[in-house]
């Protein structure tokens, strides 16, 4: 059976799908035609529920569920893993100063632009782009304030930019829960009983990854040219863990935790049809 499978070719995504779509376990008889692009893309192609399993935001999980429903494995939860507000000058910064200013963010319909709209309800000048293209724009004076994710929590120091907020360590102080970014979900249509091997399938694939971590597989240097292998480790490291081999009841308890704060800020009202996990 084929199946079209589409994740993102950072380092997290790629460690995880490596020894499955290269086959390196037992697929079980199931291939999948693999599509890599920006998870903003992947957003946008789940609203129409454009692939059989994707990696996407949460926010556009909520925005899909009439297409797709939730794996337990391949998830990108945790703590100390949020997006981070930043800019190009060191001073102290109002929230009146924030609300007043562009801000770029890395697409509508991410965790990202979810949290900032949390801590910062009152901004509204919102330019979206490539999240890798956030650090430039910052630099280049082009935007007032920028919110980064992946490995640009990494190097933005290194341009001499400055944080502001970090907008994950704002939501775990006030809701005491992981922060989930993104996950893995499949297409409705596919059956419940496929839908947990492929599950199962995805677990075993990063089980595989972790027995040979530290070393870093050829497929995600592959897609990471421009990082160092220091980086690409760094990125594993925060957002691969055990939240990634299976939700578990918490991981869980901090999506449904999420998807209340998405339909309230959203004014919207929660369908009692809505189910969110395989």
């Amino acid at each position: 059976m084929k199946l079209t499978l589409g994740f993102s070719p950072c380092p997290n995504d790629t460690f995880i799908f490596d020894a499955l779509v290269n086959k390196k376990i037992d697929t079980e008889g199931f291939e999948f035609d693999t599509v890599l692009a920006d998870v903003e893309t992947l957003n946008e192609w789940a609203l129409a529920g454009k692939l059989d399993i994707t990696k996407l935001s949460f926010p556009a999980f909520f925005k899909s569920l009439t297409h797709y429903t939730l794996l337990p494995a391949g998830s990108a939860l945790g703590k100390g893993v949020g997006p981070l507000l930043i800019t190009d000058a060191k001073h102290e910064i109002s929230n009146d100063e924030i609300n007043q200013a562009s801000i770029a963010l890395p697409g509508a319909n991410t965790t990202a632009n979810l949290l900032f709209s949390f801590a910062y309800p009152e901004a509204k000048e919102k330019t979206f782009m490539l999240f890798s293209a956030i650090e430039e724009a910052l630099v280049n004076k082009e935007t007032d304030f920028g919110v980064i994710i992946h490995e640009n929590r990494f190097t933005y120091q290194q341009k001499g930019l400055y944080k502001v907020t970090d907008l994950g360590e704002y939501w775990e102080k006030r809701m005491e829960l992981p922060l989930p970014l993104g996950g893995i979900a499949i297409n409705q249509s596919i059956k419940r009983s496929l839908a947990l091997k492929i599950n199962e399938l995805i677990r075993k694939s990063l089980e595989y990854a972790f027995q040979n971590y530290p070393v870093i597989p050829d497929y995600v240097k592959q897609h990471s040219r421009e990082m160092s292998e220091d980086v690409m480790r760094q990125h594993i490291d925060l957002y691969v863990n055990n939240y990634s081999l299976d939700l578990g009841d918490e991981g869980k308890l901090a999506i449904e935790c999420l998807h209340r704060l998405f339909l309230e800020l959203n004014n919207q009202e929660a369908d009692d049809e809505d189910v969110l996990f395989l």
